[in-house]
Parts: C-alpha cells; sequence; structure tokens
C-alpha cells in the first residue's frame, strides 16, 4: 500500500503503548512507513508480531527520549533506511501525580526530562533535515492539562503547560520552512498511563492517607475512578485526530480531543479565574478550613 502523498514516514515516540500504539496501527494501516519508538523490549516485539501479521508497513525500534545516545542511534538508524521523517509524532511521556509541597524533586526533573527535554532532544534531531527539505509536520502531545491544572496534577500540568509555549514558538520560527507545529489535546482516554501514574505513586501512600492533603488525594483518586467509568473515548479516537491534523491541507494549530477537552477549551475562554477556581474546588471538594 503505497503512503498519502506529503506524509510517506512517520517516527512517533512512546509508540508502543496507548495513544502512541493506537496512532502507529492507524497511521500504518493508511500506509504511511511508521516508525515506533519506545523502551521496551517486550512491548517493542508484541507491536512488531502484530505488524507482521497484518502485513503493514510499521516497524519497532528502540529509543529511549531521555537519552542523547539513545536517540542519535535510533535516528541514524530511520535515516539510514528512509532518508527523511515526514511527520514526527513527540508522543512519549507519564503523569507524576502528587501535592507541589509532596513531590520529591527527583520527581519533578523525572517528569520534565521524559515530558519535556525528551520533546526537545527528539525535535532537535529531526529539525535540520525537516528544514532541509522545507516541508514536515510535528505533532505535540499536550494534554487538558496543559491549560487547565487540577489539584495533584501540577508537575504534569507543569510540563504540558510547557509543551504548549514551546510547540508555539516552533509555530513561529519553522513557518518560513514550510513546517507546521500542531498541538494534540486529549482529555481523559482510558490507556496504560493510569495504571503508571499510581505505580509511580507509590512512594506517596501515606501522604495521600494521612498527610494534610490527604482529602484532596482521595478527591482526584474518586474523580479519576468516576472520570474512567464514564470516558467513551478511545485511543483509536484520538489517533483519528491525529490523522485528521496530518493530513490537512491546513492544519490547525490546536485539535482537541474528548467532549472534556472542549468542554475546557471554552471554559478557559469563557469563564474569569475565580469562576473556574470555583468549578474546579467543588469537583475536588476543596474548602476554607478556620
Amino acid at each position: 500500500m503505497n503512503a498519502p502523498r506529503g506524509a510517506q514516514t512517520v517516527l512517533i515516540t512512546g509508540a508502543t503503548d496507548g495513544l502512541g500504539k493506537a496512532a502507529a496501527l492507524l497511521l500504518a494501516g493508511r500506509g504511511y512507513r511508521v516508525f515506533a519508538a519506545g523502551r521496551s523490549a517486550e512491548k517493542r516485539t508484541q507491536l512488531d508480531a502484530l505488524a507482521k501479521e497484518k502485513n503493514l508497513p510499521l516497524e519497532t525500534l528502540e529509543m529511549d527520549v531521555c537519552d542523547d545516545g539513545s536517540v542519535q542511534k535510533a535516528m541514524a538508524s530511520v535515516y539510514q533506511r528512509v532518508g527523511a521523517i515526514d511527520v514526527l509524532i513527540n508522543n512519549a511521556g507519564f503523569v507524576q501525580v502528587g501535592g507541589v509541597e509532596d513531590l520529591r524533586l527527583e520527581d519533578w526533573r523525572r517528569q520534565f526530562e521524559t515530558n519535556f527535554f525528551g520533546v526537545i532532544r527528539v525535535t532537535q534531531a529531526v529539525l535540520p533535515r525537516m528544514r532541509e527539505r522545507r516541508k514536515g509536520r510535528i505533532l505535540m502531545m499536550s494534554s487538558v492539562s496543559g491549560f487547565v491544572t487540577p489539584p495533584t496534577q501540577g508537575a504534569y500540568s507543569a510540563s504540558k503547560h510547557a509543551i504548549e509555549a514551546l510547540s508555539n514558538a516552533l509555530r513561529h520560527e519553522l513557518y518560513p520552512f514550510g513546517i507546521h507545529t500542531i498541538l494534540i489535546q486529549p482529555g481523559y482516554i482510558m490507556t496504560g498511563i493510569q495504571s503508571t501514574a499510581m505505580n509511580l505513586a507509590q512512594p506517596y501512600q501515606e501522604k495521600f492517607k494521612t498527610g494534610p492533603y490527604a482529602s484532596i488525594y482521595a478527591s482526584y483518586l474518586g474523580n479519576a475512578t468516576s472520570t474512567r467509568a464514564q470516558s467513551k473515548t478511545t485511543p483509536e479516537d484520538c489517533a483519528r485526530v491525529m490523522l485528521k491534523a496530518i493530513e490537512a491541507p491546513r492544519p490547525k494549530a490546536r485539535y482537541g480531543v474528548t467532549p472534556l477537552a472542549t468542554f475546557a477549551k471554552w471554559s478557559k475562554r469563557l469563564l474569569t479565574d475565580s469562576a473556574a477556581d470555583r468549578i474546579i474546588r467543588r469537583r475536588y471538594g476543596i474548602s476554607c478550613e478556620d
């Protein structure tokens, strides 16, 4: 199957699970040649087997976005095979749950090393050739948390706020070179990222139960459970939005995914900060103590 014109080769980070995997399979099914990058050898093997079974133009490669050598090695491997990348999807990331006071600095650094510096590392690796060819698209996986910050999500939201700013700068800087920078802003979608977040929060379980923010943690966990049960949007739905952004003749700067993303976007525009704060505090049962 031939790739659609103008988007022949796609590199996706964090592509062996969740939203990245869904995008890799959908795009390969459309005929794009997909390089699905990830750290887990087991997950790469499983995805390679699935691609082979379905006869898809998809192959995985090892890449740790937090490691310069790993990124350079992976990029060299891709360029040896295809010579150019038409679309980069910066998808690798995780959620660190915890209050600002509770989280250790090492947790903050790890959050930003993956979600922000990892994005810069991979983007810088692809830009020289994109500029030379004067074409390309870079999709940045942001989040509703990139513009609305709930309690216990300070680290994750801060990293996604940073991605929003980075994307805004790139959108202007790369405009003369015909390269589009596009933000994808999902709301709540069930993937493995939720269970990973809970595993990473294990060192804070005692604070979750007895610390000064225990009631807020309890509300967060309750809200996460209820939202998970109500969410109807799938990773495949998100992948279709990414495909739309890739194939649009004139892509938008931002694409929201899920009804929550649409609601949050308009609330941010229409509500005052105090009104938005009241909604969040009511949702999380936060009140002023005497």
